[in-house]
């Protein structure tokens, strides 16, 4: 029984990164984001690439973290890129930088 739940565990989590990663490069791509997020990323590429960095470190936490203490730096490392990703997705839904008109010199 604790075998065939373990595996459940395992396809889930694999299917969650999966899609992460892809829903990632379709951000990068094309520019497509999710509809429930749609109006609130301003930059998807920027998003994209936080998807897939996000991916990348939840597949090191979840998968390397219950091998033995040979390993114990690497889902350590994934857990700092999962949560540098979520940085990076908040930044997407912030403007980036626009030229601005350039300055009038009132003075002459």
């Amino acid at each position: 029984m604790l075998i065939v739940m373990h595996m459940y565990v395992v396809v889930a989590g694999a299917l969650v990164v999966a899609l992460m990663a892809g829903f990632g490069i379709a951000g990068i791509t094309t520019g497509w984001v999710l509809p429930p997020a749609r109006h609130r990323i301003l930059r998807p590429r920027l998003w994209g690439y936080g998807q897939l960095l996000g991916a990348a470190g939840a597949a090191l936490w979840m998968f390397l973290g219950v091998f033995p203490a040979r390993l114990d730096v690497l889902p350590l490392i994934g857990w700092f890129v999962f949560t540098g990703s979520l940085g990076l997705q908040m930044l997407a839904k912030r403007p980036g930088r626009t030229p601005g008109p350039p300055p009038t010199n009132s003075a002459s």
